[in-house]
């Protein structure tokens, strides 16, 4: 798999034809949602290949699109980087052919493809993509949008792994104050904060600003009128590991306690 993103490439009209057949995506996705709030992850990569590849064959392109894009999160999950790849090249792909590269959603699902380059290490072709998805972001949407919040994560990781640690902390810090001013932005706001703890970890394991971001991004976990919902559970599982490598075991505890509720109530 090769990326190599040419923006000029992604400014063509959307395709507004109407597909053969359409498959109901909305319940494909809350099926998946089902999976993954019982803790049934395993299960979830077999079940969209299944419907990606019903869409392909029904000719029906926007589900193809929604399932591929569902897929970069799982392959990422499941650290398939074979798969992972090539479903960016899927992605791009579509949303090419069906001039979505200037629409909001288009941008939404490229955003998806970049993070997953990154988390397979290809950092600097994701960089390239966030870029534009940034671009098509301040072109249709309010500051404060909170899908900034995700483009600000994702690229600081990539921005963190080329050595670029200010500009990592930069966009870690733009995505904070998005997420503190969302109404469910409490795990949104605990997930930046702890990827803020990595960096000034990685930079200096002695750094005090560790302490204070940790103790910032438990705050906002433990805001009482936080819904204790499968998404606690998802967001709250990307924060417990590094409370435990940094430290913070009681607080890395309780999540654990936390997040084995929510699912056995699933």
């Amino acid at each position: 798999m090769r990326c190599c993103f040419d923006t000029s490439e992604y400014t063509g009209t959307p395709d507004t034809a109407p597909c053969p057949q359409t498959l109901d995506v909305p319940a494909v996705v809350r099926g998946l949602d089902a999976l993954y709030a019982a803790g049934r992850e395993s299960e979830a990569q077999d079940y969209l290949e299944r419907w990606q590849a019903k869409a392909r064959e029904a000719g029906d392109w926007r589900a193809e699109l929604s399932f591929t894009s569902e897929l970069l999160g799982q392959y990422r999950r499941s650290m398939d980087a074979q798969k992972g790849l090539a479903a960016v090249d899927g992605a791009l792909g579509l949303v090419k052919a069906h001039g979505l590269g200037r629409t909001v959603s288009g941008a939404t699902v490229l955003l998806n493809a970049a993070t997953t380059l990154g988390c397979f290490g290809r950092h600097a072709e994701a960089l390239d993509v966030f870029r534009h998805v940034s671009r098509v972001y301040a072109d249709t949407l309010d500051p404060a949008d909170y899908r900034f919040a995700g483009l600000f994560n994702n690229m600081a990781q990539s921005f963190a792994a080329q050595g670029e640690a200010a500009e990592a902390e930069r966009m870690l810090r733009a995505a904070a104050k998005i997420a503190e001013k969302l109404p469910r932005g409490g795990c949104e706001l605990a997930v930046t904060l702890c990827s803020l703890a990595e960096l000034y970890d990685a930079a200096d394991p002695e750094d005090a600003r560790i302490a204070e971001v940790l103790e910032r991004a438990w705050e906002a976990l433990d805001e009482p009128a936080l819904p204790r919902d499968g998404y606690y559970a998802f967001m709250a599982a990307k924060c417990l590991p590094v409370f435990d490598r940094l430290g913070f075991f009681l607080y890395a505890a309780e999540l654990k306690e936390r997040i084995g509720d929510i699912r056995a109530r699933t």
